[in-house]
């Protein structure tokens, strides 16, 4: 008995001894792991902006209170920003940017622009006056916006419905709606973003309801949500309102005219709970950011704290965000993910017709000049966009609108479309004060925007 215990007892210093080497080489293994992982999220971080001088925070992270000494902790949403949040007051910009790393970086970076014989996105707009176009007709789609249904609000000249978009080098893949439903088949199509791809999304719902039995189709009610179902292909055509990708208190999809525009700049989570389960994206934003300057609510501030930045800076930010989101949740073997870049706007006649002092009222034909840029299209915002896109390779596909959209300043409403508010006399004069030259007609330019989908899916 006792000699059983001496040599128990002899083996004691041994093992732990062996205990204390395992912990030691853990917590030195743990400390080396978490010094590589601080490098490597510094080198990226460092190649966001030179020179690195920023305090930079990880988006999408879930506010954690923790319950004093008990050390218990629950996750707690920050205040969801609505269209009634204000800022009770307004810091200095403190410089806090959004730093973000890809944990399964492995690919080249450069933007997806799929593989292809030639670039779709380069051409010319070419009269089509046969019995194909236009692709849909507007008084057969119940669905139609009256923001964008020009013929019905008394266009007279329905030219802008006959241009067909033809690339250089190639052929644009012809519109087949009942190949675009098997492609679908099964699965949620979902278009994110602002107006601009609302009217997206209402063209590519107009473009493929005419083949689907009417009592198996289905529309739900306008909202933060709207879903078009084909019962016979199990499948959804979708649109998430969210003009600014991050939350804001611009994201009621009706009520959203406000004076002070706030953000959450470091978190897309409240709409991102809505576009995770969707197989197919189109995201895109731009036109909300075209104003002087936003308003900052990050996670970590106290309710009614705000700081404020010029809106380009504030676009950074979300697009950032954004990213971020991407790089950890999109696998594009499993989940496809287009960006759509920024519609062009056509407000002063004057950049293609030098001289006159209009817009794009009255106008019935495209700019034919290949070289034509107008100051509705913000290069430096392209290029920030583009460097988001770089770092997010594959897992993004990028439909480029811009110079090709940028030719169709007939292309636009104009006065041809429902306005909310009653419209004085002195403006009735003048047509030109009132015109909508930011959206665009229904069938037109955005049936080509899916065109373009329908491509590349």
């Amino acid at each position: 008995m006792s000699q059983r215990w001496s040599r128990k007892k002899s083996r004691l210093p041994l093992a732990g001894l062996l205990f204390i080497l395992v912990v030691t080489f853990m917590i030195l293994f743990n400390e080396r792991s978490i010094q590589q992982i601080h490098h490597h999220a510094a080198s990226h971080t460092q190649n966001l902006r030179e020179p690195s001088t920023f305090d930079f925070v990880k988006p999408n992270v879930p506010r954690i209170n923790y319950l004093g000494a008990h050390g218990f902790c629950f996750e707690k949403n920050a205040e969801v920003l609505d269209r009634f949040s204000k800022c009770n007051s307004t810091k200095e910009y403190s410089g806090k940017k959004i730093g973000w790393v890809d944990p399964f970086e492995d690919h080249p970076g450069q933007v997806t622009k799929e593989e292809q014989k030639c670039d779709v996105f380069s051409g010319k707009w070419v009269f089509d006056n046969s019995s194909s176009y236009p692709l849909h007709k507007e008084s057969q789609c119940p669905y139609m916006s009256d923001q964008l249904a020009c013929q019905k609000h008394g266009r007279k000249d329905l030219e802008y419905q006959h241009w067909r978009w033809q690339p250089h080098a190639c052929n644009l893949k012809r519109w087949n709606a009942i190949e675009m439903w098997e492609k679908l088949r099964g699965k949620r199509l979902m278009f994110v973003g602002d107006s601009l791809n609302r009217g997206q999304w209402i063209s590519m719902v107009c473009l493929l309801q005419s083949v689907i039995p009417r009592d198996k189709q289905s529309m739900s009610p306008n909202a933060h949500l709207t879903i078009f179902r084909a019962e016979d292909y199990n499948a959804t055509v979708e649109f998430l309102w969210a003009p600014l990708l991050v939350e804001s208190n611009s994201d009621d999809p009706v009520n959203h005219r406000l004076s002070e525009r706030i953000i959450r700049p470091d978190s897309v989570l409240k709409h991102a709970s809505k576009w995770q389960h969707a197989d197919i994206l189109i995201f895109n934003t731009y036109l909300w950011w075209r104003q002087d300057s936003v308003k900052l609510r990050w996670s970590s501030e106290e309710k009614g704290s705000c700081e404020e930045v010029k809106s380009a800076e504030g676009m950074e930010m979300a697009m950032d965000s954004w990213g971020d989101w991407v790089a950890n949740n999109v696998d594009p073997n499993k989940k496809r993910v287009f960006f759509v870049t920024m519609s062009p706007t056509h407000q002063w006649s004057r950049e293609w017709n030098p001289g006159s002092e209009g817009n794009c009222y009255g106008e019935k034909k495209p700019i034919e000049e290949e070289s034509y840029w107008g100051s509705g299209s913000d290069i430096p915002t392209m290029r920030m966009v583009k460097r988001v896109l770089e770092r997010l390779g594959p897992k993004v596909s990028v439909i480029n609108i811009t110079q090709l959209s940028e030719y169709r300043k007939d292309g636009h409403p104009s006065v041809y479309r429902k306005f909310w508010e009653p419209l004085n006399e002195d403006r009735l004069k003048n047509p030109a004060s009132y015109s909508d030259c930011t959206h665009w007609c229904v069938p037109g330019v955005p049936d080509v925007w899916n065109q373009l989908l329908f491509h590349f899916l």
